[in-house]
């Protein structure tokens, strides 16, 4: 046979990758009604099914498309850093070999898990291990909502995870929409359920992203700041530059009007010597003042 005329079989379908109202268009292209996504949703992240011969309320030629056409993939647990008060840090690799990291930390009233976005991250902040390594992809959204997955079934329902924050590697809102398909998953009473302000994203400050989420996904936000004035910005957190302080402020306190009770948390990294003065310190205040 000429190994030419051999097409390649294509790649299963990750179900991961899609939250409900991408699930729906998909399910109907396949001549079925909009609610198998919900059941779908339901049997995999309620139930931890996988197996589509055991989702008994899709039919049989429903479930036999699916085994042939998708899966339900989650990266790989390579690797494992467990700290005395229970924290523990993750290297999970990707179906292509790229290793992330996720971790989960357990408080006495809620446990969190930082979830990655990115393999890597192009921001080059210049405090950040992350940014050392450069950038490789963004994570799609299965890679996301998966870690979340995972950690969740390697937890068990006594440790239930109550926050997740995207502040893993990468910047989530330089892969907006998959972040926001993970986000959407993470709350949607039909999969993991979590209240909107019990998930977080982290972001640098890339204005745009941040007005267009407003319009689309009701979240928290939580901001790296790491200097109160632009020139010590400009050196710290790069992305600076190109959308300066008084834009940022502007973002945030547009982001903060679009839900009645939500707010921006600043995240302040101290660095001995270079932005933890008083006269820092006062800037930093005059700087957050109008912000909620």
């Amino acid at each position: 046979m000429n190994s030419a005329t051999v097409s390649a079989k294509p790649a299963l379908i990750n179900l991961l990758d899609f939250d409900r109202k991408g699930l729906q268009p998909f399910f109907v292209g396949l001549g079925e009604k909009p609610f198998r996504a919900t059941q779908l949703l339901k049997w995999i992240y309620q139930e931890g099914v996988t197996d589509f011969d055991e989702m008994t309320n899709l039919s049989k030629s429903l479930r036999q498309y699916l085994k042939e056409n998708c899966t339900i993939s989650t990266p790989e647990i390579v690797a494992e850093q467990l700290a005395s008060d229970g924290t523990c840090k993750w290297a999970m690799q990707t179906h292509c070999g790229n290793r992330i990291e996720t971790v989960y930390i357990p408080e006495e009233k809620r446990a969190t898990l930082c979830i990655s976005s990115q393999v890597g991250c192009a921001l080059a902040c210049s405090f950040c291990s992350t940014a050392q390594q450069g950038f490789n992809r963004n994570l799609s959204t299965g890679e996301i909502i998966g870690q979340l997955y995972l950690a969740q079934k390697l937890l068990g329902p006594e440790r239930r995870i109550t926050n997740v924050v995207m502040m893993g590697m990468g910047e989530p809102l330089l892969n907006f929409d998959n972040v926001v398909a993970a986000m959407n998953l993470m709350m949607d009473d039909f999969a993991f359920g979590l209240s909107k302000r019990r998930v977080t994203v982290s972001t640098s400050g890339v204005v745009p992203a941040m007005n267009r989420l407003a319009d689309v996904c009701d979240v928290s936000m939580a901001v790296s700041l790491h200097a109160p004035y632009n020139e010590l910005r400009d050196q710290l957190v790069p992305i600076n530059i190109k959308y300066p302080l008084d834009q940022l402020m502007d973002a945030c306190r547009e982001y903060a009007k679009t839900g009645p009770r939500k707010h921006i948390t600043f995240e302040y990294v101290m660095l001995d010597g270079i932005n933890d003065s008083q006269d820092d310190a006062r800037k930093l205040v005059k700087l957050l003042k109008d912000v909620p």
